[in-house]
């Protein structure tokens, strides 16, 4: 079993924010692969499938933590527990102040730079799950982060947030086969960042929200 967790606030009032990009990936994720339905459960909405890999079918579990954003772990680590999956086995889908909008990094381990997404999974489960990291940019002051994550992509934003959430989706087979560099190199590829002032975000400083 691999789970797939997508992190964001739920509710309609945070549904395009920044900080629910992780949300987005993995709706696309279960779009693309016919993964469903979702259903109430993990104090989550999760949805249970397939993905099709060169060795065969995968079953995956796919969540968005229904807690907010800061008890992300209460989710995550219920399901981990439940489906006894090892951290290596956890890939989270969030947003990445760090990295600048568009680009797109997935590592294993590591720090929480500041997300409490981040903090409160590692706390349940430990450091050692996969992130894949998910550039929105950087506001450039951190005074500024907190409203930044909460406020909706601009309508101009739409068309990158659009093909890295389709490009996650179409090489997820890969990360059911732990091909983590294939994976990394096909989103990269099938969705390269937008060009202008695409670096602005790259050495920031790490954000609170």
């Amino acid at each position: 079993m691999l789970i797939i967790a997508g992190l964001g606030n739920p509710g309609a009032r945070y549904a395009n924010n920044r900080h629910n990009i992780g949300f987005m990936a993995v709706d696309e994720i279960a779009r693309v692969h016919d993964i469903g339905p979702w259903r109430a459960k993990f104090q989550s909405a999760a949805a249970e499938g397939v993905l099709q890999t060169e060795a065969g079918p995968k079953r995956v579990l796919l969540l968005k933590p229904q807690t907010f954003m800061n008890e992300s772990g209460r989710a995550v680590g219920e399901a981990a527990r439940f489906f006894k999956v090892e951290p290596a086995n956890v890939v989270v889908f969030h947003d990445e102040l760090d990295l600048a909008a568009g680009k797109f990094r997935l590592k294993t381990g590591g720090g929480i730079a500041g997300h409490n997404g981040l903090r409160s999974i590692s706390a349940a489960i430990g450091p050692e799950f996969r992130r894949a990291r998910m550039g929105i940019g950087h506001p450039g002051e951190k005074r500024l982060v907190h409203g930044y994550v909460l406020s909706d992509f601009y309508k101009a934003e739409a068309g990158w947030v659009s093909a890295l959430c389709e490009a996650c989706a179409r090489a997820a087979p890969l990360l059911a086969e732990g091909r983590d560099d294939a994976f990394q190199t096909r989103v990269t590829h099938l969705a390269p960042a937008p060009k202008p002032e695409a670096d602005e975000g790259e050495t920031g400083p790490a954000g609170e929200a």
